[in-house]
Formats: C-alpha cells, structure tokens, sequence
C-alpha cells in the first residue's frame, strides 16, 4: 500500500484519538481537582472518600477499569458506548493521579499566605480560590503537562474495545499489508507530534499564569 494511503488510514484514527483526549481531559481535570480539595478537607467523610478513589484507581490496572466499565457494567443494567466507555476509564484514571499533584501543589503554598489572608478577614473559600490556588496552580502545570502526555499514550487502550483509533487502524493496516515497519514507524511519530502539541498548549499556560503571578494575579 502506497504511505500516503497509510498516512490517510491513521490520519483518520488520529483524529478519534484526539477527540478522546479532548473529552476525557476536562473530566480527569475535573476529577483531579474535586478529589484533591476533598483529600484535604476537614471532614474525615470527604477525605476518606478521596483516598478510596485515589488509591483504588491508582492500585488497579487503567485497562482493567476500561473492561470493567465497558464489559461489566451493562450485567448490571448500565451499558454506555465504547467511546463514553473510553473517555470515563481514562478520565477517572488520570484524574486519580492528577489529585495528588493538586493536594501536593496546594500544600506547597507558604503558610504565611494562609495566615495573611487570616489576618485581612479573608473567608476560607476566598483564602482559597484568591490566595493559594492562583499560586499553586503555576507550580501543579509541570505535573500537570506529564499527566496529560500520559492521557494521550493511554489512549491507545481504547483500540481493545472496538474504538477506531490511532492504534487500532495501525493493527488494521499491519494485519491487512504487512507493512508492520513503515505503519508502527508512522504511529510513533503520530503519538509524538500529539504529545508534544498537547505539551507546548500546557508550557504557554504555564507561562502564562506565571507572568500573572508577577503582575499580582492571574490573568
């Protein structure tokens, strides 16, 4: 098969890959910051239900929790799609890990910060979204970056339920030409250039939210 029809083939899969990491990114972030503000509440209940899903999730294998949710659940009456199926496994495990780089970036903030904004009568929810979380965000994107070059390799578990991505066209084309070098040579350089585009978006905020920082706030 000619490489601009390869090309073709897995420029198609991409774009499913893609659309992937699009959607299960705001949930992994969602769920990263949700379980780690509960990791550090006061109220036992909320903290001990942030360390079950932490380590439960960080315990057991993404694609198992994938087969979990995609073959399991519908024996019990909930059957979703193979692409919410995707999208909620690898949020939810991203977003595991992703809750302790939150709780770690939030408890690196100086306390002082925390004792200022007492002194000024700032409310516990102003203390926090005001006064720490701007300044722990700059320090949560390095990990944060890591995290999501993670969500798009992971993405490629996918292809084992039926999803048409990246890699599961390149195992279509591999078994169907035999062109196994020049198809999982081009899928490298695919899941590079995907990384790397989502690694250089996080670097530009992350550069953006320090030049905040300097001027007294985010902006």
């Amino acid at each position: 098969m000619p490489v601009s029809e390869i090309l073709a083939a897995l420029m198609s899969g991409a774009v499913i890959t893609m659309k992937i990491v699009v959607m299960a990114l705001p949930l992994a972030t969602l769920m990263a910051f949700a379980a780690g503000l509960m990791r550090l509440s006061k109220r036992r209940s909320l903290s001990w239900l942030a360390i079950v899903y932490i380590e439960f999730v960080r315990g057991t294998s993404a694609l198992i929790q994938l087969y979990w949710i995609y073959f399991v659940l519908p024996l019990f009456g909930l059957s979703i799609d193979a692409v919410t199926a995707g999208v909620v496994a690898l949020g939810l495990n991203i977003g595991a890990y992703g809750a302790e780089v939150v709780r770690g970036g939030l408890l690196s903030v100086d306390k002082g910060q925390t004792e200022a904004a007492i002194a000024l009568n700032f409310r516990p929810r102003q203390r926090l979204w005001r006064i720490i979380m701007p300044q722990a965000l700059v320090g949560m994107m390095p990990p944060f970056g890591n995290l999501a070059i993670e969500l798009v390799k992971a993405t490629s578990l996918v292809s084992l339920i039926t999803i048409a991505d990246l890699t599961y066209r390149a195992k279509s084309l591999a078994d169907m030409t035999l062109q196994v070098e020049q198809i999982f040579g081009l899928v490298l350089v695919f899941y590079f250039v995907m990384a790397q585009a989502l690694n250089l978006g996080l670097r530009a905020l992350e550069k953006r939210l320090g030049k905040g920082m300097d001027r007294g706030g985010l902006t």
